[in-house]
């Protein structure tokens, strides 16, 4: 009941003929030097092996635009369909990974796999970050920050999708002094 959670499509396969994607809501950050992340998979599923194989995924995330396709890669198997014809995304070729990341997602996080913990109904993946691609149009070219609220992120929420909203504050808002 920890909601809401970001709604990923992760891709995987270690050559075009395999490359594919699965959504994924139990996903996060669990350290920063050095940057690491993990996902968790349900083993039967079709990417679990893909990722087994490889030890190697991309996170990408998504948008409110990107809705219909994240839901769609997480309803239907990549062992009866080619996800990428049917959703409509673009795979772009890794730079660190053999995977994919995809065209349209506003930042794509390759990884390579450390560990995989088994917890029952899925594996818990935890990955070193090794490269992460961000789509210029949600840089600020004056500040070169990264600008995300821009791209309408989508989030899952107890069964549903949703967009983020509006922002309500930045990290220490409600400490920051107030300029005089």
């Amino acid at each position: 009941m920890i909601y809401p959670l970001p709604a990923v499509i992760v891709t995987c396969g270690d050559s075009p003929e395999t490359w594919n994607m699965l959504t994924v809501a139990w996903v996060g950050t669990v350290c920063s030097d050095p940057a690491m992340c993990y996902i968790s998979v349900r083993p039967e599923r079709y990417s679990h092996a893909l990722i087994m194989k490889s030890m190697e995924f991309t996170i990408n995330l998504t948008t409110e635009e990107m809705a219909r396709a994240t839901d769609w890669a997480g309803v239907r198997s990549g062992r009866d369909f080619d996800k990428w014809k049917e959703t409509e995304l673009h795979p772009v070729a890794g730079e660190m990974v053999k995977c994919p990341s995809i065209d349209e997602s506003p930042v794509s996080i390759e990884c390579r796999v450390k560990s995989v913990t088994h917890l029952g109904s899925h594996d818990m993946m935890i990955a070193e970050v090794l490269n992460v691609r961000a789509d210029s149009r949600f840089i600020n070219e004056e500040t070169g920050k990264l600008e995300l609220e821009k791209a309408r992120m989508l989030v899952y929420c107890h069964g549903q999708y949703a967009g983020i909203g509006e922002a309500l504050g930045g990290f220490g808002f409600s400490v920051r002094k107030k300029k005089k």
